[in-house]
């Protein structure tokens, strides 16, 4: 039997339809949030670099910065809006995450097709969001480098815009094909400049891929035009980041080294071996292998030319991306990220082959679910958000009353950085105090010296210029911290390197 719908308004279903998204999303934060995993979202290096920006901004600083080959312009652009609302650090980065999780429907909601053209779209998006939901919640370690994927769409800085644009990009090539009109191909072409502009690695996620599998369906004049707004958008997006050339510390070059892909299979070969050691991991490679066969199974199932090309993306483009990683030697789970959110593709067109039926009843009482279980989960968020971090706030307490600048190493400095009154009273530095240039305003290094350093268990052993020594600091102990207080002594920075 074919879809029935609820008997109320479209507009109105694409409210409910959101709703459950944004429900989900707040879940899945919450989850996040609430479990190891939430190192990354609230206190991880990589992921305070959009709450650095806008604090850069905040307290009038000239803007320099030296960014990774990644330049994250949307998460940045939408943090920084975010931001304005005056949240505070924790509660801005929570609320960022749910808009990434919400953006994400919506890019799987025009993967689904038009309601002309698409079985039950809606809930095409929302079993696709439900499926990336589950896979998030099922990540709780508190490492950045193991194959927990999903989760990762609600951190800031791994990736989040890209994420949101290849699931776009795939959608608008279906509608591409449903659509005599130039609306989807320009999207393409728009969208793949933009992802490419921010994220060079949109073209081995998506460009590459979507083409190939464009080519494969049919190589009519439509064919032809799809993936030429795909090569011209994202020639376009590598031009446009010329003029960022200055900014850019790291063109990502040294990433790649297929001399060592062996050791690369190894390396992934070892991440999938502890996923499988806990009953969660187990849990989300079952999910995972289950997508992957249901995609496969769809692809043969569909014979119209759009959803069939969401259909060979979702478990494609995975197999693509992992055989890139590991012949290109990469050592990094967060490239593997297709794994994810492509797979959540198969159930977004899973009702363009399989029949659904549903009632008012059975619909009302899921999305019930999900509402009930969001409203369960703010307490949650609001524990995270709000329970206090005695280490973090002794350190923050004694460098805004110092009114002196002081430094520390990448991974122990950029918290309390991001919580200090003025960021500019911590400088990042390496372990021989040079200037380390690497996600960071590189104004800071114009203050040329420091006068105490903020260490942690994370820390190198500093080596001091002259003849200053650790002995002749001042330790003040902050539990996970020490401030190391050499007083009127200033110890001068050295040369930047990122």
């Amino acid at each position: 039997m074919q879809a029935r719908p609820l008997g109320m308004p479209r507009w109105v279903r694409e409210i409910v339809g959101v709703g459950v998204a944004t429900a989900l999303a707040i879940i899945v934060v919450a989850s996040v949030a609430g479990s190891d995993r939430s190192e990354l979202l609230l206190r991880d290096g990589d992921s305070l670099l959009t709450t650095l920006f806008a604090r850069s901004l905040e307290v009038g600083q000239p803007q320099d910065w030296a960014m990774s080959t990644v330049l994250f312009l949307p998460e940045l652009a939408v943090f920084c809006l975010l931001w304005a609302l005056g949240l505070g650090v924790n509660a801005t980065l929570v609320v960022s995450g749910v808009v990434n999780l919400v953006a994400l429907y919506a890019a799987f909601r025009v993967a689904a097709g038009s309601h002309a053209r698409a079985r039950a779209p809606i809930a095409g998006a929302v079993l696709g969001s439900a499926a990336f939901a589950l896979l998030a919640v099922l990540d709780t370690s508190a490492s950045r480098d193991a194959l927990e994927l999903a989760s990762l769409q609600a951190t800031t800085t791994y990736y989040a815009a890209t994420v949101v644009g290849s699931v776009l990009a795939v959608g608008l090539a279906r509608r591409a094909f449903e659509s005599s009109g130039w609306g989807a191909v320009i999207g393409v072409a728009v969208v793949s400049a933009a992802s490419v502009l921010s994220n060079p690695l949109f073209a081995a996620w998506t460009t590459v891929p979507l083409i190939a599998i464009v080519l494969l369906i049919s190589r009519d004049r439509r064919s032809r035009i799809v993936v030429a707004a795909l090569v011209v958008g994202a020639g376009l997006g590598m031009l446009a980041r010329l003029p960022f050339a200055g900014v850019i510390a790291n063109t990502g070059a040294g990433y790649a080294d297929p001399a060592h892909w062996l050791e690369s299979l190894g390396y992934y070969v070892v991440l999938v071996d502890e996923r499988a050691r806990t009953l969660t991991g187990v849990g989300a490679l079952v999910l995972s292998a289950l997508l992957f066969i249901a995609g496969v199974a769809l692809t043969g199932k569909l014979r119209e030319r759009g959803p069939r090309i969401v259909a060979l993306y979702s478990w494609t483009a995975p197999l693509l991306v992992l055989v890139d990683a590991i012949a290109l030697g990469t050592h990094a789970a967060r490239y593997l990220q297709p794994l994810a959110f492509a797979a959540a593709l198969t159930l977004v067109v899973a009702p363009d082959a399989v029949k659904i039926a549903y009632g008012r009843l059975a619909a009302a009482v899921a999305a019930g679910v999900v509402l009930v279980a969001a409203i369960a989960s703010l307490p949650r968020i609001t524990h995270a958000v709000s329970t206090p971090d005695a280490d973090l706030d002794c350190v923050t307490e004694w460098v805004d009353a110092s009114h002196r600048t002081g430094a520390g190493q990448f991974w122990t400095i950029r918290l309390p950085k991001a919580h200090v009154a003025d960021p500019r009273a911590l400088v990042q530095v390496d372990h021989r105090l040079n200037g380390y240039a690497w996600l960071v305003d590189r104004d800071d290094f114009t203050v040329g010296e420091v006068t105490y350093l903020v260490v942690d268990a994370q820390s190198s052993a500093f080596e001091l210029p002259g003849d200053v020594s650790m002995d002749d600091a001042r330790v003040v102990s902050c539990g996970r911290y020490s401030i190391l207080d050499f007083g009127d002594t200033a110890l001068p920075l050295g040369p930047q390197r990122s």
